[in-house]
């Protein structure tokens, strides 16, 4: 892509970009132990937008039991909402627009890294080969989703 199209406006549904510099979603871990977003995530999003160009969120659990990473956000209750909020409304002060990655890492995710050691649900209950980098353990904690 040229450096011409790369700032050329572009449509993404009801979203007009002026340009088409695009932040990826990186997984930053900085949301509270509770999974609720704080000012460390506003400030790091509101950083980053810019008057017309996208945001695209770090991976976000969509459950309490869907995650296995510690400190990763969620947007499962009403607090998470809250803080997500304060990133939205802060991103959107700039001009910029922001979408959400949502997240459930199914067999990847770790009992010992749950709520009360509580067993992650998964679409399979196939364990993955190896270690889990957070624990040390194999990656034997799933449940099939019934």
């Amino acid at each position: 892509m040229s450096s011409k199209t790369l700032f050329t406006p572009i449509k993404i549904g009801k979203h007009e970009l002026e340009h088409r510099v695009v932040l990826a979603p990186l997984t930053r871990l900085r949301a509270n132990l509770d999974a609720v977003p704080n000012d460390l995530l506003v400030e790091y999003y509101t950083q980053r937008a810019s008057k017309g160009g996208l945001l695209i969120t770090e991976a976000t659990f969509i459950d309490r039991l869907a995650g296995g990473y510690k400190q990763a956000p969620g947007i499962y209750n009403k607090e998470q909402i809250e803080g997500w909020k304060k990133v939205t409304d802060s991103v959107h002060a700039k001009g910029a627009v922001i979408f959400l990655q949502l997240w459930h890492i199914g067999r990847a995710g770790s009992s010992l890294l749950n709520p009360n050691g509580e067993t992650v649900v998964s679409a399979s209950d196939i364990a993955i080969e190896g270690q889990n980098i957070f624990t040390g353990n194999g990656f034997k904690n799933t449940a099939k989703l019934h």
